[in-house]
């Protein structure tokens, strides 16, 4: 049985996560990825949306999807909330409609939205979900949503910076940060020595793919508060598969606020700690 909280959300999500021993080698899953903001701009008045929870349950599938209480007061951020959980929605029911049978195991959409972050300027909200539609594991669904109540938009990584270039000092601080994970990683003692240096070298060459200096390749990440309510920081957030193999689940990599003021966008600079 679903309910609606998001701790048990966030523990389905756990629950099919493989032990560290599939971390071998495995074919990319597709990801559900938050809407492109920056080119399907959230319209000015956006259309009111439910923020109710959902529960369905079917013998072929079950559905669950948490929102948080705050985000109706942000119309805009709503509306996207509500686009991604949609979007997943549609999918398993592409998935469901495909069936010649019951399935082995009902298909899910399990979902939960929590707020990370909420001042006058900056409201964050993290997605977190699996949905499965058989095989050995779920998809993992991983977004994150910075909505800015003053600039009534969304602030995306394709306009975070005022130049390309500065990605490149972003990229080099997140692959440091992920490369010593890595390592970390590979220093299991019960792993034989050419095991060991097999999986360091494929974590190391997945990581350098996935932060390649892009902004698509950093279009999820979270504001760190500070003291003062203005960001810190920001962790960048990376889904299964991007950096590492399935196993080693989502990644974090933390760029602090002197890092990134050189490189930001005008519009954005006062919101960030000085």
């Amino acid at each position: 049985m679903i309910r609606t909280k998001l701790p048990f959300l966030v523990l389905s999500v756990l629950v099919l996560l493989p032990s560290a021993c599939g971390r071998q080698a495995e074919a990319p899953a597709p990801s559900i990825e938050a809407p492109p903001v920056a080119e399907a701009a959230v319209p000015e008045m956006p259309a009111p949306v439910s923020m109710e929870d959902v529960i369905e349950h079917d013998p072929r599938y079950v559905v669950g999807i948490s929102y948080p209480p705050s985000a109706a007061a942000y119309p805009g951020l709503a509306s996207a909330l509500h686009a991604y959980a949609a979007a997943a929605r549609a999918e398993l029911m592409q998935a469901v409609e495909g069936l010649d049978g019951p399935p082995r195991a009902p298909y899910e959409l399990s979902l939960g939205f929590r707020g990370l972050m909420e001042t006058p300027d900056v409201v964050a909200v993290a997605a977190e979900g699996s949905l499965y539609t058989g095989g050995a594991h779920g998809q993992p669904l991983v977004a994150r949503f910075v909505w800015l109540p003053r600039h009534e938009q969304m602030l995306t990584s394709d306009r975070l910076l005022a130049s390309p270039a500065g990605w490149r000092t972003i990229a080099d601080h997140a692959a440091e940060q992920l490369g010593t994970a890595a390592h970390t990683r590979a220093a299991d003692e019960s792993l034989e020595p050419g095991d060991r240096q097999r999986l360091l070298g494929a974590a190391l060459k997945t990581i350098a793919q996935g932060t390649e200096p892009r902004p698509e390749n950093f279009a999820q990440f979270e504001p760190v508060p500070a003291q003062d309510g203005r960001i810190a920081a920001l962790r960048f957030v990376f889904a299964p598969y991007q950096v590492g193999p399935y196993a080693d689940g989502v990644q974090y990599a933390e760029v602090p606020a002197a890092v990134l003021l050189p490189y930001l966008a005008p519009d954005y600079r006062e919101l960030f700690a000085q």
